[in-house]
């Protein structure tokens, strides 16, 4: 769907030089998503694994570490083993942002687990998960939540970060359950406050 340099805005690697791979095509429909535009798969023309890469070597900075998030729509509607593997021999770390309601596929450094009520994650992509970002709309997310932190890696980060159209209210929330619940910790959307993609 798109590409672009940017800086990471949620979760572990937040604050981070990042190059963005948003695939198009999703199965799983949040009512809240920001990326509406990223569903419907016909919409986006199709691009070879070696355009992406030398689109990402381009406009990414040729100093230090070099980082690749592949998101979605929902990335693993489709099989990243090439894509990653080119990826890697171009020297990026794979990051992977998933709903993990599809089967596994490429070769991570990193995997956020971000499962929805609408279609769960498979037991194949929580048990790979490095870190789980659970979306906060309701309070019931927070059982939610905790059903899923149970599940995945024992180093595995967990965060929570508030749906942003219902950060004002579900903000003060988080910061109280994560006070009583110090396992977690609070991802904020930061690139929604200073403005990058």
């Amino acid at each position: 769907m798109e590409a672009f340099y940017t800086i990471q805005g949620e979760g572990y690697h937040q604050g981070k030089a990042a190059y963005f791979i948003r695939l198009g095509g999703c199965d799983v429909g949040c009512v809240w998503c920001d990326v509406k535009d990223s569903w419907d798969a016909q919409r986006h023309p199709m691009k070879s694994v070696d355009t992406i890469v030398a689109q990402a070597e381009k406009e990414s900075s040729p100093n230090g570490k070099k980082l690749a998030v592949v998101t979605g729509g929902e990335p693993l509607l489709y099989n990243l083993d090439e894509l990653t593997s080119h990826l890697r021999s171009a020297g990026f770390q794979t990051n992977l942002e998933t709903s993990g309601s599809s089967p596994i596929s490429g070769s991570w450094d990193w995997i956020c687990l971000s499962p929805k009520k609408f279609k769960a994650p498979l037991p194949e992509v929580i048990n790979l998960a490095d870190e789980l970002k659970v979306v906060v709309f309701n309070k019931s997310d927070f059982d939610w939540a905790e059903k899923f932190a149970v599940l995945v890696p024992r180093n595995c980060k967990l965060f929570l970060q508030p749906e942003w159209e219902r950060s004002q209210e579900m903000t003060p929330m988080i910061i109280e359950y994560i006070k009583q619940n110090p396992k977690w910790e609070f991802s904020l959307q930061l690139h929604k406050y200073i403005n990058v993609p």
